[in-house]
């Protein structure tokens, strides 16, 4: 029997306010799927996704989930 591998996701949740900031960044808050403040999204740990999160640092929480 052949286990499937679970994709390794990422926990990101938004602590800080889209409000003020640059087209470019909103739009990487959204294609995380983030909606509002303190809203949390299980994402694809992908090359991408790391991107969008690390553009927007300043802006979100991640968290490695297993």
């Amino acid at each position: 029997m052949v286990k499937k591998q679970q994709k390794k996701q990422l926990k990101v949740t938004l602590v800080r306010s889209m409000f003020g900031t640059g087209a470019r960044h909103q739009a990487c808050v959204r294609g995380l799927g983030l909606r509002r403040m303190h809203h949390t999204v299980l994402v694809e740990d992908s090359p991408a996704t790391r991107g969008m999160a690390q553009r927007v640092s300043f802006m979100v929480k991640c968290e490695e989930v297993s």
